[in-house]
């Protein structure tokens, strides 16, 4: 018997472990596959593979029940997951619904998850933009969170390394707020965002600009996409349903297939990661704890290297379970942090108006991007009572004549058919992608005597808004207004929808980086500092927020860490 125990612990032993399949670990695995390192891919959801399980990827409106709108009774069951914009009859299968994972909220939060193989990079807004020095050095200029260990250098190589594989679409803008990248042809603007990007080269002097917004769609067949067996984007804008073409990145379509087919990775689904195991005796980790989602059944896996990639929110939850006689509060934890300096992005404010001109214009098709404006407040001085900034999103557009009515049959027909050309304004928005200051009241615990249905301990949430938030939504209010106006939009009116923090589905921090052991949990490298050989390269990680969607940067960060993590155990 002994024997045979031996060999099945064998059998459950492994050069590494990833635990989630997401953005981040989808490329971790991705890289260990490609370097030769037997890997276990661990994901707490379901399975889901490319184009077999999008169930309504080719459906037509028609053929859903509802015509894409959810019963009301799904959507009281769901408060807070029916907030997300793209949670709908067509995309609800890829979104944990409430009752899977109650949390507590000491103050509002509203957590939007996606339980299954890819976890939410089904669901992304699939918007990709580098980090600059301006970013990783704003927390040591500006006197908050700690010093970042890396620098744009330390990342401009991998964040090509990323863009290559999974296509990224773009112009090189040449703007240093907003590194240029390897990218594919970009999505044109139409004829008033344009104007408006011209508008303000000329009124603000190459300080402020509107440009094409970088996104994770191939706009142009190549053969590393094909290698992949992806092909390119069709402008469908179904995005969220799953795209059989593999059009935008996604780890379903991209790096899972391309880690599986090296043969090197396993991909277990259903398996909830309980905990890191830790050996006080060999001073590492070893393995992970995980629970069976179906059987209840505990199992243990062993690996020389554990990343941890579960998306930001359960990869706090999981070193702070992870407990032991070195570490009785949370693995690594040494510093005291661990769950601290929380972070997201403030996208409570809008800005929208109308513009007369060109009215010989209008729009057809789609598109799966935007406008973009970058970052211009507090980058090279102080300018505001408020520290860091925002970004914008931008769009124009312009509705049709045509209204949906109860017209049936022959009647619907022939009013589609002969819908009238445009004759309103056009509209233009914007919304507001601010950076909040990481500060220690704004945490993540566990809250022990509450057990979730794998008998894990529940999440507790205490995070909040703060005066510089406040003092910036006003501020970016009264400059995108500002804007507006020089590029002679009208009826311009500005909002705040008041949301609580969590619908920008932006979570950070919690295991932030940092030079110092006292004051961070991982050094440049993405180790945990008292555990070196448990790499975070998720959401979690992350020691500031910047205004940037983060997305790709948790995937250089991964790939990254991968061939680190290699590199230094060839060294022994």
């Amino acid at each position: 018997m002994a024997n045979l125990n031996i060999r099945n612990k064998q059998e459950r032993t492994y050069q590494a472990i990833v635990v989630g399949s997401g953005a981040s670990g989808g490329w971790a695995a991705k890289e260990f596959g490609d370097l030769g390192v037997k890997t276990l891919l661990l994901e707490r959801g379901r399975d889901v593979k490319h184009i077999k399980d999008y169930p309504t990827t080719n459906m037509l409106p028609y053929e859903f029940k509802h015509r894409g709108k959810l019963p009301q009774a799904v959507l009281d069951e769901n408060p807070i997951v029916a907030k997300c914009y793209a949670f709908g009859e067509d995309s609800e299968h890829f979104f944990a619904k409430d009752a899977e994972q109650p949390y507590i909220q000491e103050k509002p939060f509203d957590w939007i998850k996606g339980y299954q193989v890819g976890g939410k990079s089904l669901l992304w807004a699939r918007q990709v933009q580098r980090w600059s020095d301006y970013d990783f050095e704003g927390p040591a200029r500006d006197g908050f969170a700690v010093d970042w260990p890396i620098r744009y250098k330390d990342m401009a190589p991998w964040y090509s390394h990323v863009e290559k594989f999974a296509g990224v679409s773009g112009n090189k803008d040449g703007l240093d707020t907003l590194p240029d990248g390897e990218f594919l042809p970009a999505y044109d603007l139409n004829i008033v965002e344009k104007h408006f990007a011209q508008k303000l080269k000329e009124t603000y002097g190459g300080d402020r600009h509107m440009i094409s917004s970088r996104c994770a769609h191939i706009h142009e067949p190549r053969p590393e996409f094909t290698a992949q067996g992806r092909a390119s984007c069709q402008n469908r804008n179904l995005c969220q349903r799953g795209c059989p073409f593999g059009g935008y990145f996604s780890s379903n379509s991209s790096t899972i297939p391309w880690a599986l087919k090296s043969g090197n990775v396993t991909l277990r689904p259903d398996s909830v990661v309980h905990s890191v195991i830790y050996d006080d005796e060999k001073g590492k980790a070893t393995g992970v704890r995980m629970i069976d989602a179906h059987t209840k059944e505990v199992e243990e896996f062993y690996a020389d290297v554990i990343f941890i990639n579960a998306a930001a929110i359960n990869s706090n939850a999981i070193l702070m379970n992870s407990t032991s006689a070195r570490f009785p509060n949370g693995l690594g934890n040494d510093s005291g942090v661990l769950g601290k300096y929380f972070a997201f992005h403030n996208y409570r404010a809008g800005v929208s108006a109308s513009y007369d001109g060109f009215m010989e214009y209008t729009t057809s098709g789609g598109r799966p991007t935007s406008g973009y404006i970058p970052r211009f407040r507090n980058v090279k001085k102080q300018e505001t009572d408020f520290l860091r900034g925002y970004a914008g999103g931008f769009s124009a557009y312009r509705g049709g004549g045509y209204v949906a009515d109860a017209r049936v049959g022959m009647d619907l027909k022939n009013s589609m058919l002969n819908r009238p050309a445009p004759d309103g304004p056009w509209r233009v928005g914007s919304h507001m992608m601010g950076e909040t200051i990481p500060k220690e009241s704004n945490y993540i615990a566990l809250d022990k005597d509450k057990l979730d249905p794998y008998g894990l301990p529940t999440l507790k949430f205490n995070v909040d808004y703060d005066d510089n938030d406040e003092k910036m939504i006003i501020d970016y209010q009264e400059q995108i207004s500002e804007m507006f106006s020089k590029a002679g939009f009208t009826d311009i009116s500005v909002r705040d929808d008041h949301r609580v923090p969590g619908l920008d589905i932006h979570e950070m921090g919690g295991v932030r980086m940092g030079k110092d052991p006292k004051t961070s949990m991982l050094n440049g490298n993405h180790q945990l500092h008292a555990v070196p050989n448990v790499y975070v390269t998720d959401g979690a990680s992350m020691t500031s927020t910047s205004t940037q969607n983060p997305t790709l940067t948790y995937m250089a960060f991964a790939a990254r860490a991968a061939h680190h993590a290699v590199n230094e155990s060839k060294k022994g």
